[in-house]
């Protein structure tokens, strides 16, 4: 299928287009586009783990402002720039080269999936959990992430249905406000979001008025709409209503199992391993949704029922029907690991195939040799 995307942000169509078009033409052509792909990505990844060996449990900024040397926060700003500059450019880059391929697009899209969730749990560690005077819940932070993901899920769940990828207006801006955060963490300190700024509000529940805002009224309606549009034109992909709702129900049972465990587990896991399961949530939304974007690309059905949900089920029976006990967390590590180490794994395999299907390289230019 061809690949069709729009973005109609005018942050994105003024300001940040015409920077990235110019920005291109400085990346040597024989560079494959998927390397600059998968580069931002373990920028990304390597700030994520670096700011965790700061700040793990979510506490430094709300405890001590030195904790996390100011080099890490403008650290975290460089790589954030260099992610979304490099996210932005594979694309462009690929024409360029005349290397678009499905391959490309799976490679894109199923790294932003994960990537998504990383972003926000790097932001975490800027405003600090709840400690009685500032900073947020882990509860708030459960239900931040999970909104952002399921503003992902929309989109990817609009493109299966209308065959067209209609980039969210939140990207972008959530892009630039991040690489601001960390650089006025970098410049002022963490005090900066412990204090209140206007009205007696601090700056991160403006932040969390405006993400919940922008699913709701934005995003959200905008999806809707778009899939209705498609449907009076008689052009969504799907017949059935069934088969339109089919990607939803997986991310929406995950969504469920994992709230259940937040809810009612006897340990309170959140609050002792926030990281540790807010990662977790991270990594198996993108492998769901991976499966999503392999179908829609694909012209295939997902499955009713992700294979992941199976397992997950067991352990939040065994953890909030107290089974577990004083094990949960050390559950919660073996669980997590497994997770990561099967998203690895489906991530390798996939890539492994397609690269063999389409006769190319995952990160070079130059074709296969047919056997």
């Amino acid at each position: 299928s061809q690949y069709s995307a729009v973005d109609t942000n005018p942050l994105s169509v003024y300001i940040m287009q015409p920077i990235w078009n110019k920005i291109v033409k400085i990346v040597p052509l024989w560079i494959a586009p998927n390397l600059l792909t998968f580069s931002g990505f373990v920028m990304i990844l390597v700030n994520y783990f670096l700011i965790s060996f700061y700040d793990w449990d979510y506490t430094a900024s709300g405890t001590s402002s030195g904790l996390v040397p100011t080099w890490v926060w403008l650290f975290s700003a460089f790589t954030t720039l260099c992610a979304y500059a490099l996210d932005s450019i594979d694309g462009k880059h690929a024409r360029r080269t005349q290397s678009s391929t499905p391959l490309g697009e799976l490679f894109d899209h199923g790294l932003d999936s994960w990537a998504t969730s990383i972003f926000v749990l790097s932001f975490f560690s800027v405003c600090s959990r709840d400690n009685g005077t500032t900073g947020v819940s882990v509860y708030t932070m459960y239900i931040y992430l999970s909104i952002v993901l399921c503003n992902f899920m929309c989109s990817h769940w609009e493109k299966y249905n209308t065959g067209v990828l209609f980039l969210p207006w939140g990207y972008d801006i959530s892009q630039v406000v991040l690489i601001g955060a960390y650089l006025l963490t970098g410049a002022v300190g963490v005090e900066v979001w412990q204090k209140p700024f206007l009205f007696g509000y601090y700056i991160t529940d403006a932040l969390v008025i405006l993400l919940i805002g922008f699913s709701l009224l934005l995003s959200f309606p905008q999806t809707l709409y778009n899939i209705h549009r498609a449907h009076l034109k008689k052009t969504l992909k799907n017949d059935s209503l069934y088969e339109g709702l089919l990607p939803l129900v997986s991310p929406l049972l995950l969504f469920i199992l994992l709230t259940v465990w937040v809810v009612l587990s006897p340990g309170n896991i959140l609050a002792k391993q926030p990281r540790l399961f807010l990662w977790m949530v991270g990594v198996a939304f993108s492998n769901v949704i991976c499966k999503v974007i392999v179908c829609q690309m694909s012209g295939t059905q997902p499955e009713l029922f992700h294979w992941f949900l199976f397992p997950l089920a067991l352990v939040v029976y065994a953890a909030i029907s107290g089974l577990l006990g004083w094990t949960e967390e050390a559950v919660l590590t073996v669980f997590t690991a497994l997770v990561t180490a099967a998203h690895v794994h489906y991530g390798v395999c996939v890539g492994r195939q397609l690269s063999e299907h389409l006769n190319i390289y995952i990160f070079s230019l130059k074709k296969r040799v047919q056997e």
